[in-house]
């Protein structure tokens, strides 16, 4: 088969390429060239800009079709405006088979419905075009993508919502935080309370996740998928023992009341301690997604202890010994100082 990656050197995208290509399939690549550029020489990179209003925008795609290039299937990594999706799906509609729109939970409008299905109704926005990407802006704006997608492919379109997506190359350090943090060992901060904690957490390792988009094309499922894993049920204790049994180190888990958290050393939620929310209804559901749909099209999600080993290997490779988290904006977890400084100070409140 011809598959058309729009996108393709970011962190989903080269998993994607590498599944294509252990089957045998011919890979192109749609992007602008700016990120890793260099990363897959052999292969037919178009250039060109989603943004049909920016440089030559969509004219080197158009030109190809013109010529006569049609592709088995397109897989769109790179879609988060609704006006850029509409142009490219638009376009490809008569040069492609299958079309894969890459999405997010991020979609839904509630996280407070423990095993919601793709049926759950998604954010919306105001003036869509006119609005720029942001946290508030991701999840409604993507929705709209999604419907682009569908209007121009019909029933030749799936549309993927991964939860987090993780593992080896993840640029956003958020579940990477906790395999490194319990690998360096010692007295590790966890979110209370004492007793386990009942709310369930969810991501996708990258690797599963490029081989479902690629699945897709390969077995003509359309419709819409959400895909997050693990396989099953998983607690935050859980995922941190799993952590903890892949190392060597000697650790000790040091859990922490999250109203302490939350109201005195100010943590915060999702990124200040990566993964976590409190035990509020409103996130009910946030870790506890159906994937029934995606299952029973073929996607697996391979055991947490592949994930952790892997995503520590890659990491010990890439980064220095140095590295401090949490040290700038928008950048996850705790530097070991104001771990040890918060564990430290609730010890002393206790007594």
């Amino acid at each position: 088969m011809d598959l058309l990656v729009l996108g393709g050197t970011a962190f989903l995208g080269p998993e994607i390429v590498a599944s294509a290509q252990r089957r045998g399939w011919k890979v192109t690549l749609f992007n602008r060239g700016k990120t890793r550029a260099d990363l897959f020489p052999d292969l037919e990179t178009i250039r060109g800009d989603r943004d049909p209003a920016k440089g030559e925008g969509l004219k080197a795609l158009e030109k190809a079709i013109a010529d006569g290039r049609r592709w088995d299937g397109v897989i769109d990594t790179s879609g988060y405006r609704p006006q850029d999706v509409r142009a490219s799906a638009t376009l490809l509609a008569k040069a492609a088979r299958h079309y894969v729109f890459v999405s997010t939970v991020s979609v839904y409008a509630s996280m407070a419905t423990p095993n919601a299905d793709e049926s759950a109704a998604v954010g919306t926005i105001e003036t869509p075009e006119e609005q720029k990407l942001s946290n508030e802006t991701y999840g409604p704006l993507k929705a709209l993508c999604e419907q682009e997608s569908l209007k121009a492919f019909g029933e030749r379109c799936s549309v993927l919502r991964p939860g987090l997506i993780v593992g080896p190359g993840d640029p956003t350090d958020r579940f990477t935080y906790w395999p490194v943090r319990i690998a360096r060992g010692g007295r590790v901060l966890v979110p209370g309370p004492k007793e386990p904690r009942k709310a369930l957490i969810s991501f996708v390792d990258v690797r599963d996740c490029g081989e479902f988009c690629v699945r897709c094309i390969a077995d003509g499922h359309g419709g819409t998928y959400n895909v997050t894993g693990p396989a099953g049920p998983l607690t935050f204790d859980e995922m941190v023992d799993g952590c903890k049994a892949c190392t060597a180190a000697s650790v000790e888990f040091v859990p922490i009341d999250e109203t302490y958290l939350l109201e005195t050393a100010k943590v915060s939620p999702w990124m200040g301690l990566p993964l976590w929310l409190p035990e509020d209804p409103q996130f009910a559901g946030a870790g506890n997604i159906s994937r029934a749909r995606a299952v029973a099209a073929g996607c697996t999600f391979r055991p947490l202890a592949d994930t952790v080993r892997d995503t520590l290997a890659w990491w010990d490779k890439q980064h220095p010994e140095a590295y401090v988290w949490g040290a700038k904006p928008g950048q996850p977890g705790l530097s070991a100082e104001r771990e040890s400084t918060i564990i430290t100070e609730w010890e002393a409140s206790k007594k």
